[in-house]
């Protein structure tokens, strides 16, 4: 089997939800914990950091990871969804699985579907645990993909479970509240594995804690170990300054950018005190390191990502995954500090999201390319126009992201800005990223 033919099988024969939506969402651990069963239990062998939120948890993950491998450790790292490739994935100190790896685990694992009809999620999840295990990572830091009580990474004991941000998405599925979900996020919590928040709202933190004490879990809350505060941008890097008990201030560079990683920072500085509190040996340099070399050691594009600056008569461009409404409470602040002549939003979304609420918080004084990414989930880019325009965006719709991206670059001149965001698909079908 081919590459291409293994890729072809995962993403035409199982139900993949970032494709189809709730087709694909399996709403128990059945089949992962069978099929693990049957590749020898995997998840068994190694050691995991568990990191679960509606926003947040794949910068987190990224940044751990990075940090990690700087202080030495061999690093596995799952995330979800991938950008351009499958192999994004599936990660070891930031190289991606090899294709001739993802081709020979597809071959061998064709009976394992012909029996148990996996979803696309809950195959590719066993086969990250199945490489990590054969690789013999030291650590993986394993990234829930919805929800987290019936994630199907949720079949792991971790050293740590990490909560970062709560808010509304995928509502059909954890529930309509943020009381309703974050019960369901907090259902990654272990009995007596240490937990460890960023949730700032008192009243879902204390069911985080309940859930943990319930769990006799050690339950931790970022701000109570460490303060972040965004100090300024010298580019490339972003300037954190980081205040630990019992230590004086001190400013990090940090290569992702948007001012909402200031409460990832907070989360990922109070894991690294607690992992090495468990006897990680996470030194100052490695953490030094580790935050400006994300890129590289983790593959995380998307994240307020600046693919293209102002330059002899270029428009800047900006681009970002972040696709409901807690993301779109940091997004909206930060494109508004920015500097600009005419402001040009590439936006498209999903078709199982209702996007009026979020449409009527953009900027109305941009020039709209509405568009839809090529896979069954995305909302017709005719119907998301018709939403925007009863709201007063104006602009135009386009039937790729590709037709979008080339008008907005054919209109923009080198003091504009682009931005392109609103679905994680659509920024996924950006040329140049």
């Amino acid at each position: 089997m081919t590459y291409e033919e293994a890729e072809a099988f995962l993403f035409e024969r199982l139900p993949m939800f970032q494709r189809i939506g709730g087709a694909a969402y399996k709403k128990d651990l059945t089949n992962t914990l069978a099929i693990l069963d049957e590749l020898g239990n995997p998840h068994l062998a190694g050691k995991f950091i568990h990191v679960a939120g509606t926003n947040g948890k794949g910068s987190t993950s990224s940044m751990l990871a990075s940090v990690l491998k700087e202080a030495g450790y061999k690093v596995g790292l799952y995330t979800s969804p991938h950008l351009k490739s499958f192999t994004e994935r599936i990660r070891i100190n930031g190289e991606a699985i090899s294709t001739d790896k993802v081709a020979k685990y597809v071959s061998r694992y064709q009976q394992l579907v012909d029996d148990f009809q996996p979803s696309f999620f809950e195959l590719t999840t066993a086969m990250a645990f199945d490489y990590f295990a054969e690789q013999k990572v030291d650590v993986a830091v394993i990234e829930v993909g919805l929800g987290g009580r019936l994630d199907s990474t949720n079949v792991i004991t971790p050293e740590l479970s990490i909560i970062t941000q709560i808010g509304l998405d995928h509502q059909q599925f954890l529930g309509n509240t943020k009381e309703e979900i974050v019960k369901e996020k907090a259902g990654i919590i272990k009995n007596n594995v240490p937990v460890l928040t960023s949730v700032p709202e008192l009243n879902l933190r204390d069911t985080i804690q309940s859930i943990a004490r319930a769990q006799e879990a050690d339950f931790a809350y970022s701000k109570d170990l460490v303060t972040v505060n965004y100090s300024s941008v010298s580019t490339p890097y972003w300037m954190y300054e980081v205040k630990r008990a019992r230590q004086p201030s001190k400013l990090y560079e940090v290569a992702l950018g948007g001012m909402y990683q200031q409460q990832n920072l907070e989360t990922v500085f109070a894991a690294i005190q607690l992992l090495n509190s468990f006897g990680y040996k996470i030194e100052e340099e490695a953490i030094i390191c580790g935050l400006k070399n994300i890129h590289q050691n983790s593959g995380l594009k998307g994240r307020w990502q600046i693919i293209q600056n102002r330059s002899k008569g270029l428009p800047k461009i900006i681009a970002d995954t972040g696709h409901n409404h807690s993301a779109f409470d940091q997004l909206l602040p930060m494109l508004q500090q920015e500097e600009y002549q005419n402001l040009h939003i590439i936006f498209g979304a999903v078709n199982d999201k209702e996007p009026t609420s979020i449409l009527e918080r953009l900027p109305k004084d941009a020039t709209y390319y509405f568009t839809q990414a090529q896979v069954p989930r995305a909302m017709s880019s005719v119907d998301l126009y018709g939403f925007a325009t009863k709201i007063g965006l104006k602009g135009k719709s386009f039937v790729s992201v590709e037709a979008a991206w080339n008008e907005a670059n054919k209109n923009a001149v080198e003091n504009d800005l682009i931005f392109v965001g609103g679905s994680t698909f659509v920024v996924a079908e950006i040329p140049i990223l």
